[in-house]
């Protein structure tokens, strides 16, 4: 029994050995190209044609430019670390297969069962979207007709049974069955007609913009809240659009800004599935992914200044802000080239979430933490034909009849966790030993017959102490000893800094009235998290060099793992709630049958309830 649990126990900390030179048994046929209208298209989404408004009316006012840029900075942070490790480790498989390798079995079922959750969810939510935004165009008669004949009064689920997103994911599914190649080709279609819809946005907007939008004075928000409270008492007025100006609503409302709008650059990590179908993988996932994030940026900062030029924010719409913008200026019927717009933004980003989804769910299979059935490939089209069909199946299934709208934060707390621990893995892969040393060194002991086996044991546990003279002054090159302590500071930066985001922001009124125990706690978790940054900048880094490595390290993963934990801590309880039962029901899973006999019908009807 003992020995049974020891080896499950090993089990779940063991790490995954990648071949990067063996063949890939997918079709690689995409280009750098590809992969950037793949991360563009699935980044770039109906967030731009909407977002915009409602955040700079909101939060950040005609500065919301500079809350896109906070956000694509955050964002880059973790672009980065995809990208070094599509470099490292140029395999199907996205954050899953980084944490494999990196932390071991556990923590790796644990980032591909939440992508999957992300995934379906992401799949699901868009498709709806793409659905009622095309009702709207046409009306509303698709909603008129469901719910006259199809209408369901049950907790939990959706008001009508959407047919029209089913239809949409199913077909959207059949083409990446059909081939990956063909797949990219419809995205860098839609993606070009969406990107040259943002071009004639942003043209627009700075012809007929007016610099004076960004420097409206707050007397004149003064008189806009007495004539849109029609107040009869003008005396000691406070505006309801904050103090007019560059900045409104002050920094603060430009960091709240920039806290929503990181959600805009969710998406790139889909590049990071395609390892096994890119041709220079190692060359063409960091192209991809820092390339798609620029491009992403300067859309969304050229259509937020485009709209605020246009029109004073405070009288921007917040669901449709285009639409109103242009006929604010005069040009009415550019709403329907914005339509046109949207419903492609939508297309890329539908297809950008069923993308990802079969290659992880692949990638799983192939490890035997899944059906090994879902990691068959088609011999004709070279794609995961059943893990393609069977999660667009269920993606369908949600989003015909399940209220997607308490579920959509939970994406959230997947991906961020996703972000911080591949960040973290990058952090932990940089200070481990180079593999090519230690396998030369343990060659060299076994060729060395005089050593005795006492000195051999005596020379592995100098490698591999941890003494505070070795902490403080280690060697040249990283050993078992200084890898452990970059190991260890890591997990405690982690608990400081979810310490530090919870206090912060649970406790903000108790930090403002200097209550002890509140301050005591916050500065010995700073103090704390400090010692780990410096005892990490101490220890020597491998020498192995791939194609793109994270600059500033480990500044960089560090404050990219203190921006996810922070917005992680900012989602509601219930989310929390919800999240924490998929959690026991995985665990509950991966304890039962590590194999999975019916964990993943399991899953899925756990989904449902929630």
């Amino acid at each position: 029994m003992l020995a049974h649990l020891l080896s499950f126990g090993r089990s779940l900390v063991r790490r995954k050995n990648v071949d990067c030179l063996e063949d890939s048994k997918l079709c690689r046929c995409l280009s750098t190209a590809d992969l950037i209208a793949l991360g563009v298209g699935s980044t770039l989404g109906a967030g731009v044609y909407v977002l915009a408004g409602e955040v700079a009316k909101g939060n950040s006012g005609p500065s919301i430019v500079v809350s896109f840029l906070i956000a694509a900075l955050a964002s880059v942070m973790a672009g980065l670390c995809y990208a070094e490790f599509g470099a490292r480790v140029p395999k199907t498989g996205s954050a899953y297969l980084y944490s494999y390798v990196t932390v071991g079995e556990l923590l790796a079922f644990i980032t591909g069962w939440n992508l999957i959750l992300s995934y379906v969810i992401g799949t699901s939510s868009v498709a709806r979207a793409w659905s009622g935004t095309f009702d709207e165009l046409i009306g509303g008669h698709i909603e008129k007709f469901c719910t006259t004949y199809f209408r369901m009064n049950l907790p939990g689920l959706a008001e009508y049974p959407d047919f029209f997103a089913v239809c949409l994911i199913l077909l959207l599914s059949g083409l990446l069955s059909f081939g990956v190649k063909e797949s990219a080709w419809v995205n860098k279609i839609f993606t070009a007609v969406n990107v040259l819809v943002l071009m004639f946005v942003i043209i627009s907007g700075f012809v007929k913009g007016d610099s004076l939008n960004w420097n409206i004075s707050e007397e004149s928000l003064i008189n806009v809240t007495i004539v849109t409270k029609n107040l009869s008492y003008t005396g000691n007025v406070t505006s309801d659009y904050g103090a007019g100006g560059f900045l409104p609503y002050g920094f603060g409302g430009t960091l709240a800004g920039a806290a929503t709008c990181f959600y805009a650059f969710v998406g790139f990590d889909c590049i990071a599935t395609t390892g096994e179908e890119v041709k220079n993988p190692q060359r063409a996932i960091p192209i991809g992914i820092v390339s798609s994030l620029l491009i992403c940026f300067l859309a969304y900062f050229g259509v937020s200044a485009a709209l605020t030029l246009m029109m004073p924010y405070y009288l921007l719409d917040e669901k449709s802000p285009l639409p109103v913008a242009f006929e604010y200026v005069g040009w009415g019927p550019a709403k329907y080239v914005v339509a046109v717009g949207s419903l492609c933004a939508l297309s890329t980003s539908l297809l950008g979430s069923i993308f990802p989804m079969p290659r992880v769910i692949y990638a799983m299979a192939e490890d035997g933490v899944l059906f090994k059935v879902l990691a068959r490939i088609n011999p004709k089209t070279k794609t995961p034909l059943i893990a393609t069909m069977t999660s667009g199946v269920v993606a369908a299934i949600m989003a015909c009849i399940f209220d997607l709208k308490a579920l959509v934060d939970m994406m959230s707390i997947g991906t961020l966790l996703a972000y911080s621990l591949v960040a973290a893995c990058v952090l932990i892969l940089r200070y481990r030993p180079d593999s090519v040393l230690e396998n030369s060194r343990m060659n060299k002991e076994g060729e060395e017959s005089e050593l005795t086996e006492s000195e051999s044991h005596l020379n592995r546990l100098k490698d591999g102490e941890m003494t505070l003279q070795s902490l403080l002054s280690p060697s040249l090159q990283p050993t078992k000893g200084s890898s452990n302590a970059v190991n260890i500071a890591v997990a405690v930066i982690v608990v400081t800094v979810c310490v530090i985001s919870a206090i912060t922001t649970h406790c903000g009124q108790a930090i403002l009235s200097m209550v002890p125990w509140v301050l005591g706690t916050l500065a010995v978790s700073f103090v704390v998290f400090f010692i780990c940054i410096i005892l990490v900048c101490r220890q020597p880094q491998t020498s192995k060099r791939v194609s793109f490595m994270v600059p500033l390290l480990p500044f960089l993963p560090i404050l990219s793992i203190f921006v996810n934990v922070y917005l992680m801590v900012q989602l509601s309880g219930d989310t929390w709630i919800r999240f924490s039962v998929w959690m026991a029901v995985e665990n509950d899973s991966f304890s039962v049958n590590r194999s999975v006999g019916s964990w993943f019908w399991r899953m899925l009807c756990c989904l449902g309830l929630l």
